[in-house]
């Protein structure tokens, strides 16, 4: 008999190579996360860990209430910057959250998939199983770049005649909230009729992804009646579909059978709706704040580019990404728990002194910032990039990819271009009015972070 049968055979351990085959994770960014080992014994290692700690410990140069605070809503930067100098990785008690606040620490969190999620707002909203995100079908994709960039440049000079007229013209409401709402009804091709009631429903539908019951309520009715007035839509395009997303979405040939009402409502929920218009609004109120900078924009209006780029770095509107720990995880000095909710901040991150130099001041020929998919990327030469998260994670494709069109950062960089240079080369004398303070602030905790009112003298027109 040999020794080979009489010996038994020992099992792998986490030390041996082939225990971890078949158990390693890779990352949407393709970096392979650090394997989990397999917790054989009951216990709850964070919950000890929670009673170490006390609360007294992280809140010694800050109270949790100032994060959910009006003075955080008008202007987050001096609270976010207590949190990125002196707790990194802030333990929100209050929030029951975990806050991220430098660059480098944000960027990797928010691209390690292998040990972070993020979670849909159908999720946020709780109405998982209502419909599919389809959004990033290639179809879809196609449709939507199509869309846009057919009717960008005459919906902006529609809005910009409106504006001439206006009395107290409002570049915010008039220019900026509505172009973004009205493109979107273009690219799903409504009839123009039905762009106010769709608006309306739009907007409760996206403010029901809050904490607020009531809010959420309306949100979730807003969904319902949505999901009714597109059905017979979707089935008039199946039938003659034509070049817009409905169209797209009725001809899909989607894993789970035929596409519904509710699977347009879903895409139309999940996509970005606040970068175009955040990003609009506050564009121009920089501009208009920093006259020096607005100056160089209306002598080389090719530098719109990049006053767009240091908008989102310098302003981004939507503040933060909320993203849940897949499993237990050691990070930044904390042990993390099994779903815990991590708040990425780009606003504290794009103003990082160790990233960006003077980073409080908008300057639109800033060398220290990537031109290309600033989304939490690294160029070559080694520059940082803002983080604009409502435009989702880094792209994984080429800039110019040939089997689909051009990312939806690239998208969204174009259109708010188009608009603005129609703007200016209808008003190149805009100005704002004397006395005028425009300023940005969030509506409600978790809002985008905009300018809700700036008004505008027009000057002299083209």
């Amino acid at each position: 008999m040999s020794l080979e049968k009489d010996t038994p055979q020992k099992p792998a351990t986490p030390q041996d190579r082939s225990f971890w085959q078949g158990k390693i994770t890779i990352g949407a960014n393709g970096v392979a996360a650090a394997p989990r080992q397999i917790k054989t014994s009951t216990g709850y290692r964070s919950y000890e860990i929670y009673q170490r700690q006390r609360t007294t410990q992280s809140t010694e140069k800050l109270k949790p209430s100032d994060l959910i605070s009006p003075t955080y809503r008008e202007d987050p930067y001096p609270i976010l910057a207590v949190l990125r100098e002196n707790y990194p990785c802030y333990r929100d008690w209050l929030g029951n959250a975990y806050w991220v606040t430098r660059y480098d620490d944000v960027t990797s969190v928010f691209t390690d998939e292998g040990n972070f999620e993020t979670r849909s707002k159908l999720w946020q909203i709780g109405m998982e199983g209502f419909g599919r995100d389809l959004q990033h079908s290639v179809p879809v994709l196609t449709a939507q770049a199509g869309r846009v960039d057919q009717g960008a440049e005459a919906l902006a000079q529609s809005l910009v005649e409106d504006l001439v007229v206006e009395k107290a013209p409002d570049l915010a409401l008039g220019f900026a909230a509505r172009f973004a709402v009205e493109l979107l009804a273009h690219v799903l091709d409504l009839p123009k009729a039905d762009v106010s009631a769709f608006a309306e429903r739009y907007w409760r539908m996206q403010r029901g992804i809050s904490w607020e019951p009531k809010a959420q309520a309306d949100g979730i009715a807003a969904m319902r009646d949505l999901e009714s007035y597109i059905a017979p839509l979707l089935e008039a395009r199946r039938a003659a579909p034509s070049d817009d997303v409905i169209s797209a979405i009725a001809t899909l040939d989607a894993e789970g059978g035929p596409t519904t009402a509710a699977d347009v409502v879903t895409t139309v929920l999940e996509g970005d709706h606040e970068t175009l218009h955040g990003a609009l609004a506050n564009m121009w109120l920089l501009l208009l704040s920093h006259p020096d900078q607005l100056a160089r924009v209306q002598a080389e209006p090719r530098l719109f580019k990049y006053a767009y780029y240091e908008t989102l770095r310098h302003s981004p509107p939507v503040l933060s990404a909320k993203r849940f720990a897949r499993h237990e995880v050691e990070r930044f000095g904390q042990l993390l728990p099994e779903g815990a909710l991590v708040i990425c901040s780009a606003a504290a991150a794009n103003r990082d002194p160790r990233i960006f130099a003077d980073p409080d001041h908008f300057r639109i020929d800033r060398k220290d910032v990537c031109q290309r998919e600033p989304r939490g990327q690294y160029r070559a030469d080694g520059l940082a990039s803002g983080i604009a998260f409502g435009l989702g994670p880094p792209s994984k494709f080429p800039a110019l990819p040939e089997d689909r069109p051009r990312s939806l950062y690239a998208l969204m960089r174009d259109t708010a271009i188009t608009a603005s240079r129609v703007l200016l080369e209808r008003c190149p004398d805009i100005r704002l009015p004397d006395g005028a303070t425009p300023h940005l602030q969030s509506l409600r905790v978790g809002d985008m972070h905009t300018c809700w009112h700036l008004p505008v003298v027009l000057g002299q027109s083209a």
